[in-house]
């Protein structure tokens, strides 16, 4: 089969490598119809690594995907041949402390698709997946559907993990996919009051058109003022969603006491520094989030009720073989592009 392998920094091929196999009774094989390109998929093109996760070239990436089921072990019944699957991307053992304690997101032994020394990523036309990883689509639903369920999901458990969304005020600070997640499942919370700040024009028009309560772009405007002009004592949670420094220094001037930062974006340096003073003396939670636990299938429910509309969300779409031609115009932010799809 064909796979778009990462050789190099901002270097991306299209293989031959062997085309996968059912090799256990709860396997199943997907075609590959869809996968959207994440921001992790682009720190891996571009600097090779996050953390302590380095890419060992040839790679491939990708783990925002959608595909028809075209072969099932022989212990499969909750999908079919046929089928349309949402994939979730993180394998987990079920075994160690972190499985047993609900914590299947951090699980000891986690292989996740396309994270170096885990798994081999869906930028590829088949991969194989244990069956509780393979979610069925509802009829109303499509394959970008699927494939947005793992961003979305991600905002739906930083909204679950924070506070409840009735009578909040909340701040979003970064508007990307998962700023946009986070904004659409606050939203489907119940939240009425959401401020959002980029520094992209073309995504603070897609936050006015999602009707945030206020849009503003921190270069061209002092953020903090403006937004506690309008709520005087301070939001009670905001969710860092850009990875950036300057982001957490306005988060922490934009919450009450005893407001909640939630850390939701990855960034590219190795340390946060928080003001000591400031989060101290007003009693600030601080709460990380490492991708999500159990809420795909609530996502995917989100999305068929309509009470979450991703309509806004994808912006650009590629052909396999121009995977490379997506992943620079999601490196440079051009275009206005919010997500990017890599159609198979």
């Amino acid at each position: 089969m064909k796979a778009m392998m990462l050789t190099g920094i901002r270097q991306m091929e299209m293989r031959e490598v062997p085309e996968p196999l059912i090799s256990g009774p709860s396997d199943v094989k997907i075609k590959m119809i869809t996968t959207g390109i994440c921001g992790s998929d682009i720190h891996y093109y571009t600097r090779g690594k996050i953390g302590s996760q380095v890419v060992e070239y040839p790679f491939t990436v990708g783990h925002e995907g959608a595909g028809v089921v075209v072969g099932t072990g022989e212990l499969v019944s909750r999908v079919k041949k046929g089928d349309i699957v949402a994939v979730e991307p993180a394998i987990s053992c079920h075994k160690c402390d972190q499985c047993l304690s609900g914590r299947q997101h951090t699980c000891r032994s986690l292989k996740y698709l396309g994270c170096p020394g885990q798994a081999e990523g869906c930028l590829s036309e088949y991969i194989v997946m244990p069956e509780e990883c393979c979610f069925p689509l509802a009829p109303g639903l499509t394959a970008d559907h699927g494939a947005i369920s793992e961003p979305l999901s991600i905002g739906l458990y930083s909204v679950r993990r924070s506070v409840g969304m009735k009578n909040k005020a909340v701040g979003i600070l970064g508007f990307g996919p998962i700023g946009m997640s986070v904004m659409l499942s606050a939203r489907a919370l119940g939240a009425e009051t959401i401020f959002i700040t980029d520094k992209i024009g073309e995504r603070l028009a897609v936050a006015s058109a999602e009707n945030a309560s206020g849009c503003f772009n921190p270069l061209k405007t002092d953020i903090v003022p403006e937004i506690l002009e309008r709520v005087p004592l301070g939001l009670d949670v905001v969710f860092e969603c850009c990875g950036q420094q300057d982001a957490l220094d306005q988060a922490i001037d934009l919450l009450k006491p005893g407001g909640k930062l939630m850390i939701v974006g990855i960034p590219e340096f190795d340390r946060w520094t928080l003001d000591v003073d400031k989060t101290r003396r007003r009693e600030i939670s601080v709460q990380f989030v490492r991708r999500q636990v159990d809420c795909v299938q609530p996502s995917l429910d989100l999305m068929e009720s309509g009470a979450i509309n991703i309509g806004k969300m994808i912006t650009h779409r590629f052909p396999f073989e121009r995977t490379r031609e997506g992943f620079d115009l999601v490196d440079s932010y051009c275009d206005g592009v919010m997500k990017a799809m890599i159609d198979f």
